[in-house]
C-alpha cells in the first residue's frame, strides 16, 4: 500500500528567493510548509514578507545539515512538492567558506533527498542552480554549453545538481534543475552589488553614511532577471518541466554593473560619487554572463514580465524603507 503524501515544502523559505516563493504560493492558494535555519532570518520579522502573517503557512526551524531531524520532518510531512531554495548563495563569499558552501549545497542537498527515499515520498523536487556553472563565454550560453566552474560556490552548485539528477535517475522522484542567471529585487542580502548599491543611497539619503558609492568591476555584463520572475519560472517548472531536464531561467539580454548603478543613481535623491575599490574585484568575474532562453520560453511559455527599471526602482524603495 503507498503511504499518502501531501503538500508543498520549501526549504529557505527565509531567504531572498524562497519568501518571494512564498508569496507566489500565497497568490496560487497554496499553503506551504516554510523550512528555515535555526539560527538564520526568522519569521514574522524577516525582509516584510507578504505573507509573513498568514497563518496557512507553517514554519519550522530545521537545519539541512542535521540528517536525523531532516529525516524526521520529512517522514511526518511527506511532502508532494519540494522547492529546495536553501544553500549558501554568495559567490564573493564562497572563497572564505569553501568548506561551509559545500556543506550546505551538497551535503544539504543530499541529507533532503535521502530523507525522501528513506520515507519513500515521490516528491517532485525543484533544485535552483546557477548559470556559473558554464564555461565563460562571449555568446548567449544554452543548456549544453560546456560546464567549467572557477570559484568554491559555482563547483558547489554544480555536485549539487549532479546529486540531484542522480537521484531522479535513479527512480526515487521527480527533479527539475534550473540553471539561473543573476536576479535582484527587494530583499536581497546587501553583500550582493546591486542591493548593496541601493542600501547605500537610501543611507546617504538618510544622512548616515557620506555620499560615496565604492565598486569594484562595473564593466561586467549580466543577464538580469526580477526575483518575482525568477521564482515564477519555477513555478511554472513545477507544473510542466520535464524531470532530469536542465532549465536556463535568463533574460536573453544583458546589462552592465555600471547601467544598472547609474539606473540608481538616477533615483538618488542627493549627488553621490562612485568610487572603485580593487579589493572588490573578484578573482575569476566574467566579462559576460548571457543566457539563450529559448528552451524555458518554447516549451513552457515562461519569459520575463517585470522591467528592469521597475526592479530597481522597488530594490531602492524597499532598502529607503529598511533604513527609514
Amino acid at each position: 500500500m503507498t503511504k499518502m503524501t501531501h503538500g508543498v515544502l520549501v526549504t529557505g523559505a527565509a531567504g531572498f528567493v524562497g519568501s518571494h516563493l512564498l508569496d507566489l504560493l500565497y497568490q496560487h492558494n497554496e499553503s506551504p510548509v516554510a523550512w528555515c535555519r535555526p539560527h538564520g532570518a526568522q519569521p514574522p520579522h524577516n525582509k516584510q514578507l507578504l505573507t509573513q502573517n498568514n497563518p496557512s503557512i507553517e514554519w519550522k526551524s530545521i537545519d539541512l545539515l542535521n540528517r536525523e531531524a531532516v529525516e524526521h520532518a520529512i517522514a511526518e510531512l511527506r511532502p508532494d512538492i519540494v522547492y529546495h531554495c536553501a544553500g549558501a548563495p554568495h559567490v564573493g563569499q564562497s572563497w572564505n567558506n569553501v568548506h561551509q558552501t559545500l556543506q550546505s549545497n551538497v551535503q544539504g542537498t543530499h541529507n533532503l533527498l535521502k530523507a525522501l527515499r528513506k520515507s519513500d515520498v515521490r516528491a517532485r523536487i525543484l533544485i535552483p542552480g546557477t548559470a556559473l556553472v558554464y564555461q565563460q563565454s562571449q555568446e548567449a550560453m544554452t543548456e549544453e554549453h560546456p560546464v567549467k566552474p572557477l570559484d568554491p560556490y559555482a563547483v558547489s552548485k554544480l555536485a549539487q545538481e549532479q546529486v540531484g539528477l542522480c537521484f531522479a535517475n535513479e527512480g526515487n522522484g521527480s527533479v527539475i534543475v534550473t540553471r539561473s542567471f543573476n536576479h535582484i529585487g527587494p530583499r536581497q542580502a546587501s553583500v550582493f552589488a546591486l542591493s548593496g548599491f541601493a542600501r547605500r543611497i537610501a543611507e546617504i539619503e538618510a544622512g548616515q553614511a557620506e555620499p560615496i558609492i565604492f565598486a569594484g568591476n562595473l564593466s561586467a555584463k549580466r543577464d538580469i532577471t526580477d526575483v518575482r520572475d525568477t521564482v515564477r519560472a519555477y513555478y511554472v517548472l513545477m507544473q510542466q518541466g520535464v524531470t532530469g531536464r536542465i532549465y536556463n531561467v535568463c533574460s536573453g539580454k544583458t546589462w552592465s554593473i555600471k547601467e544598472l548603478l547609474d539606473l540608481l543613481l538616477e533615483k538618488a535623491s542627493v549627488p553621490i560619487t562612485v568610487k572603485i575599490k580593487g579589493d572588490r574585484l573578484r578573482p575569476n568575474d566574467a566579462a559576460v554572463l548571457l543566457g539563450n532562453p529559448n528552451r524555458i520560453r518554447n516549451e513552457l511559455g515562461w519569459k520575463p514580465e517585470i522591467s528592469i527599471r521597475n526592479t530597481i526602482h522597488d530594490l531602492l524603495t524597499y532598502w529607503r524603507g529598511v533604513i527609514s
